[in-house]
């Protein structure tokens, strides 16, 4: 027994110290997510301020984190930029059925819409980046219309049967005409995008079926 006594022990460590390195491995991992979590939100924040040429410490300072950190998560500035934006695009898709789940169709639809402008508000502090042609960004266009597209013909499916906007309609032409909206409006503020794109919200209601004008 004696001499079983040390193997047990031993393997009641091993259990521990096991438990214990896996504990931790999960500590770092949230540790990391939250740090990314808020390099990109300190990031986009910079960038609509100071341009996608703002200096790393700005970013990481911003964030609470070392510039180290920064670079550890997106070695380049190409990586940052490119999962800023997969950020919003992601956050813009996972709106949509939130929104159906608490509103009625056609108030989702223009909440979306409305959030989708905001995305789109940063997009030319981005544009000397996304425009110069480095390859890191030449799978966002592909992204932006397989996960928005889905996202918001679902919207427009609903408020269409419900009978709150007309069928004449597609996610394509709503997404197109809101950018080029916003891009007519760079030198204007956000507030005048949103009225513009209110005003298209509009647009969408005239002589539906179930409108009341």
């Amino acid at each position: 027994m004696r001499d079983g006594l040390p193997r047990v022990l031993d393997a009641s460590a091993t259990d521990v110290e096991r438990e214990a390195r896996t504990t931790i491995r999960g500590h770092s991992r949230a540790d990391a997510r939250r740090n990314a979590d808020a390099l990109l939100e300190a990031a986009k924040a910079v960038f609509a301020g100071s341009g996608v040429d703002a200096p790393a410490k700005e970013i990481a300072d911003l964030a609470g984190v070392g510039v180290g950190t920064l670079y550890r998560h997106f070695p380049r500035r190409a990586d940052l930029i490119k999962a800023v934006i997969e950020r919003d695009i992601d956050a813009s898709a996972a709106a949509a059925p939130a929104l159906l789940a608490v509103h009625d169709p056609g108030a989702a639809l223009a909440l979306w819409l409305l959030q989708y402008t905001d995305f789109l508000a940063i997009k030319p502090a981005l544009a000397p980046a996304l425009h110069s042609g480095d390859p890191a960004f030449d799978g966002l266009r592909g992204y932006f219309w397989e996960r928005l597209g889905p996202a918001l013909e679902s919207l427009l499916d609903a408020a269409t049967a419900s009978g709150e906007i007309h069928a004449a309609v597609s996610a394509k032409d709503i997404l197109s005409a809101i950018a080029h909206l916003s891009h007519t409006a760079a030198d204007e503020d956000a507030a005048y995008s949103q009225r513009t794109v209110a005003l298209l919200i509009d647009g969408l209601r005239f002589e539906a079926p179930g409108s009341s004008g």
